[in-house]
């Protein structure tokens, strides 16, 4: 059958080079759409319900709020798995769905149990869901700067007018952005109308705070009026009663006393204040500022999206559209991590080719043989990338990683056919005997011990292709990719690089070159002696296996080795009861330290939660971003060391110290924000700021649910 397919071929040529140029354009424009990112997606399919509930305890938020969302959650269809965080003011429940349900359907699923059960919730509570995004969604952060900031601290009123500027101006022209998922604002103070009421003064006038209360909400409404209808025209009549100031609030009227009204200004001071926040931002340890955080669309492509993001953000600085001459500084973008990680990619396939057409040159002696071995490298992975777009797969270091991996592999059917071809028309010399039958025979010849040898690397690889979870994610793109790129070199071998042979190919000698005459000439006493020495030879091969068995339990093991993601975070845990005032004095002495660390070319720090509610951070909790210049010649570990160095001077905190991408993959995975055994999970659930007996009631939650196969 094979020979009657490779017959089929050579009787085809013009049509099979036809479909192969057609094939490779469409590689290309494959290639130009394949979903880029840095590293695989490894976070399962999830849904996180948020609810704020401001004022409560974690006890009351767990038996009011929790303990209902979670009964109702029960029995959703491919729940796997459900955990729960609970502090003060915030209930956080993460849904765990199997890999093969669509986010989109899960999430109508627990809107579908959330419009049951929010009825029930205590007055003013509505649980929300998170963003459509995963582990790898923070592609983007920024601040905003004014040219004129240099290292001074910024006032409060600076820092509620940039945010008013984000949550206003700037996050409604990123949201508009394809492929933008949320924009999590941080940092800066919120502004809203303050009634600060005197007891004093309310218990002058007999009056109530509920009665305050009700009055300011009631005069803060517009009313229709209908439509008043004169001569030939007709009028909207409406009551503007919207509140526009403080002035307004001040001026409403509570009650009246003998004729005389009772204003809100008669027994409450009306100001324009800052809410109260629970997290901030710290730049370079100078001063707070307003950050925010662009999150991805869950399977979006990242270099694209952040592309997007920069165009826009380059638009907005050059016409200045925000107001005062604010502008937008990123300090986290991912391209620069995608690009890394891309060029080294590319640059091994590079290397690889140009050392693929060097050896074929040096051994076969001939240029033409090594251009159609070329054609091979080019053509394969250019359709393993339709492939990849067809099942869903991204460029990442895993998936290029396998195409550098089987560059090898991918020409050795290839070789074997060109070598075999090469040799043959050598041997026919000036014969009469037909050129595509010499052709046909010698690529028949090796046709099936070339399909076995293939074949039985990629059986290889498919236990890799069986893996499920995390490790399934991870490895199973590699093993995919390359089963693909075998598959496709070995069509390629068998089919087109027969008729390339009988256009470029015009035979050898019959002799061997000068290379392989020196190494066969070695080979052939190297084997005469192990042939006359038979049992030294097996005696040195097994001394050499049971030595290597010794040393493998020398060797360091670990699940993937630690990727160097070009930025670190070294986040900072304080005692869980510290105030948010205290705790940023110590975060802007901790970033001081951190910028001063030769290598680090600025150092952003987010402290506690921002405007998300799926984001549970603790005011004693703080994420920074020391971004490392890559020009300072010094490595990621040895800037890591000196990072760590300089905040063991800081006392009663706790320094652990990760990157970007793997701190968050670590939370939105395990529900954990770092690789930690179990004893500091009692540590982390401390932080939740609820007492002793609530800190073990949620360390007993903790191990009941965890998945993690902790053993403490």
């Amino acid at each position: 059958m094979l020979k009657s397919l490779i017959r089929a071929a050579l009787s085809q040529r013009l049509l099979v080079l036809v479909v192969s140029v057609v094939l490779v354009g469409f590689g290309v424009r494959a290639a130009m759409r394949l979903s880029v990112d840095a590293f695989p997606d490894v976070t399962n399919v999830q849904v996180q319900v948020a609810t704020e509930v401001p004022g409560r305890s974690p006890e009351e938020v767990e038996r009011f709020v929790t303990v209902p969302l979670e009964v109702a959650m029960t029995g959703l269809p491919g729940l796997t798995e459900m955990r729960a965080l609970n502090r003060a003011g915030l209930s956080l429940i993460t849904l765990v769905f199997t890999d093969k349900t669509d986010v989109y359907f899960a999430r109508q699923l627990v809107m579908e149990r959330l419009l049951e059960v929010t009825p029930r919730m205590p007055a003013g509570v509505v649980p929300v869901l998170g963003p459509v995004s995963t582990g790898l969604g923070e592609v983007y952060q920024y601040t905003l700067v004014h040219p004129d900031d240099g290292h001074r601290e910024l006032t409060p009123e600076e820092l509620m007018e940039r945010r008013v500027v984000q949550d206003w101006v700037l996050r409604p022209m990123l949201r508009s952005i394809p492929g933008v998922a949320e924009i999590n604002s941080m940092g800066g103070l919120e502004r809203q109308f303050q009634v600060l009421v005197n007891p004093d003064r309310l218990r002058h006038y007999r009056l109530s705070l509920r009665e305050v209360l009700e009055a300011v909400e009631r005069n803060n409404a517009n009313a229709g009026g209908g439509v008043l209808r004169s001569a030939a025209e007709q009028y909207l009549i409406r009551g503007v009663g919207l509140i526009r100031s403080a002035e307004d609030i001040g001026n409403i009227i509570l009650k009246e006393e003998q004729g005389v009204p009772v204003f809100v200004r008669d027994v409450a001071q009306v100001q324009i204040g800052a809410a109260v926040r629970q997290g901030a931002v710290v730049r370079n340890g100078d001063s707070e500022a307003v950050a925010g955080i662009v999150m991805m669309l869950r399977g979006g492509n990242a270099k694209e999206v952040v592309g997007r993001v920069k165009a826009k953000v380059n638009e907005i600085n050059q016409q200045g559209l925000l107001p005062g001459g604010l502008q937008v500084e990123p300090f986290y973008d991912r391209t620069e991590l995608v690009d890394s990680a891309l060029w080294m990619v590319t640059k091994v396939l590079l290397e690889g080719i140009v050392f693929i057409i060097i050896i074929l040159f040096l051994f076969l002696g001939d240029v033409r043989s090594s251009l159609v071995v070329v054609a091979t490298i080019v053509i394969t992975p250019l359709v393993t990338f339709m492939m990849m777009n067809r099942l869903g797969l991204s460029a990442n270091l895993m998936s290029l990683g396998g195409l550098a991996i089987a560059i090898g592999l991918m020409v050795d059917g290839t070789v074997v056919v060109v070598e075999n071809v090469f040799h043959k028309l050598g041997q026919a010399g000036n014969s009469r005997e037909s050129r595509l039958r010499l052709i046909l025979e010698a690529t028949s010849e090796i046709a099936k011990p070339t399909v076995y040898g293939i074949s039985i690397i990629i059986l290889v690889f498919l236990p890799l292709m069986m893996l499920s979870g995390m490790e399934g994610k991870m490895f199973g793109p590699l093993a995919l990719t390359i089963a693909i790129a075998l598959a496709v070199s070995l069509a390629v071998s068998l089919f087109l690089s027969p008729v390339l042979c009988s256009y470029i190919l015009r035979g050898g000698n019959d002799h061997d070159t000068r290379p392989i005459a020196f190494l066969k000439r070695h080979y052939l006493r190297l084997l005469h002696l192990a042939l006359s020495a038979e049992k030294k030879t097996i005696l040195v091969a097994v001394a050499l296996l049971l030595g290597s068995m010794a040393l493998f339990p020398l060797l360091g093991k670990s699940f993937i080795p630690t990727m160097k993601e070009g930025s670190i975070v070294p986040q900072i845990v304080r005692v869980p009861s510290i105030s948010l005032e205290e705790s940023l004095k110590v975060e802007n002495e901790a970033m001081r330290l951190v910028a001063q660390v030769p290598g680090v070319k600025s150092v952003i720090s987010k402290l506690g939660r921002g405007e998300s509610p799926a984001d549970p951070a603790g005011p004693n909790e703080s994420d920074p971003i020391a971004v490392i210049d890559r020009e300072a010649g010094r490595s990621q570990g040895q800037i890591e060391e000196d990072i760590r160095k300089a905040l063991a001077v800081l006392p009663g905190v706790q320094v652990i110290m990760n990157q970007p991408i793997a701190q968050r993959v670590d939370e939105m995975v395990t529900g954990v924000r770092s690789q930690l055994p179990s004893r500091f999970l009692v540590t982390t659930s401390m932080s939740c700021g609820a007492s002793p007996r609530t800190w073990r009631a949620s360390y007993a939650r903790c191990r009941v649910l965890s998945t993690s196969g902790w053993n403490d």
